[in-house]
């Protein structure tokens, strides 16, 4: 099996339109999230919300939004890096960025079947929820792995 270079999996908003289209014919997974320093509960979350399709789009905050929801000390690993890490796991497809306070605009344009948010959310709080389902499309939330943040990880080691 030949391994698609992770840089190849990292793509604009517009060339994930496109890539969107080509996928027609399969049944795509989305889920965002900052994933500053990847941990089992993200691997975890991640493998499960792949599980639900055949192809898993992540959508990963830039650095000014994580700055915005955790505070000025994070993010801990910029943007580009974060992608990376993400796109280097086997079982996502594809990464892309949003600057906004939501990943609304993403999913009106990818049109996703199955949104995918941790058991931390309720499904009539997820943002595109109604969309999603709208298009006919499912929301589903997945359990968490208790005790994993990245939160916990950084208070650990500045202890």
């Amino acid at each position: 099996m030949k391994y698609m270079a992770t840089a190849e999996k990292i793509f604009s908003l517009n060339e994930l339109v496109s890539k969107r289209q080509d996928w027609n014919d399969y049944k795509i997974v989305f889920t965002n999230g900052c994933f500053d320093i990847l941990h089992l509960g993200h691997v975890d979350y991640l493998e499960k919300a792949a599980s639900k399709g055949d192809k898993l789009i992540v959508a990963i905050n830039t650095d000014a939004s994580v700055s915005k929801l955790k505070g000025p000390n994070r993010p801990i690993n910029n943007e580009n890096a974060r992608a990376r890490v993400i796109a280097a796991l086997s079982f996502v497809d594809a990464v892309t960025f949003f600057s906004d306070d939501t990943p609304l605009t993403l999913i009106k344009q990818l049109k996703p079947d199955v949104l995918v948010k941790g058991s931390d959310y309720n499904i009539s709080n997820i943002v595109g929820a109604d969309v999603v389902m709208a298009n006919g499309g499912k929301v589903e939330t997945i359990e968490l792995v208790e005790g994993y943040s990245t939160t916990n990880i950084i208070n650990k080691i500045t202890q």
